[in-house]
């Protein structure tokens, strides 16, 4: 099994699971990790996604063990760079990655899919492909730059160079860097506190219009904010979240995601 789940308290973990080779991307990996993703999708008992990998890393990249073959030419009919083919970003609920340890080349792309990016300090990063004799894969020419800039994205890219969670951090590839043995934990309590404190719809249609926007001018961003909130105002949870604010008390949100989505198709 290549890829672990657990759920609890709203909350699905997803665990890169080949820790004998430091959850190096291969054995199905992919298609399991996008079954996994889909269930997360279609559970509206699951509020919010940690991806993490089985320690002593997140992900030490593509699976190396054909050695020289390993970048063998593909078949051109079947191969696609994607790597997973449901992306984090079509999860409807927020991911978060809880990278606590080494995250090099599809591994560290895999992290650009997700919403919010948790890294280990010491762990080594960096999307290596050029050193190999190939490029970046995994949408991470379109993620990149959105999230770090062109300038960053470029260097990371063109140079192949490995660097640490400080690092990353400057370059703005991720929202916090903590001790290794803190990300998980971390990543956790704020996937707990969306699960309890968010309207699940709210949250569904502000994270696909976040994602939806890098193609949308203002203009476009303004009509997708017009055509979504009816589909929430008037709603029992639009009611139940002033309510509690009003009470001080914990939300009981009932909108469920799979029965209520009115946004783009998948």
């Amino acid at each position: 099994m290549t890829v672990l789940f657990d759920v609890g308290d709203g909350v699905a973990t997803i665990t890169l699971h080949r820790p004998e080779v430091r959850n190096a991307f291969g054995a199905g990996m992919g298609e399991a990790l996008a079954d996994a993703y889909r269930r997360c999708d279609e559970d509206d008992a699951i509020r919010a996604v940690v991806l993490t990998g089985t320690p002593p890393a997140f992900c030490a990249g593509a699976d190396m063990s054909a050695a020289g073959d390993t970048f063998a030419a593909p078949d051109p009919s079947t191969f696609s760079a994607a790597a997973v083919t449901v992306p984090a970003w079509q999860v409807r609920k927020p991911v978060i990655a809880a990278v606590n340890g080494h995250a090099i080349g599809i591994g560290f792309t895999l992290t650009l899919q997700c919403d919010l990016r948790f890294f280990a300090a010491d762990a080594n990063y960096g999307i290596v492909q050029v050193r190999r004799g190939v490029m970046g894969d995994g949408y991470s020419h379109w993620t990149l730059p959105r999230i770090a800039g062109m300038a960053n994205a470029a260097e990371i890219l063109l140079t192949g160079r490995m660097f640490d969670g400080h690092e990353a951090l400057r370059l703005g590839v991720c929202s916090r860097v903590l001790p290794n043995g803190e990300v998980l934990p971390a990543a956790h309590a704020v996937a707990r506190d969306i699960a309890a404190n968010t309207a699940p719809l709210s949250v569904a249609y502000s994270k696909t219009l976040l994602w939806e926007s890098w193609s949308l001018d203002a203009d476009g961003v303004e009509a997708r904010e017009t055509e979504y909130p009816p589909h929430l105002m008037g709603s029992p949870d639009a009611r139940e979240g002033v309510l509690a604010f009003l009470e001080r008390r914990e939300p009981q949100w009932q909108g469920r995601v799979t029965a209520e989505w009115h946004g783009p198709t998948r």
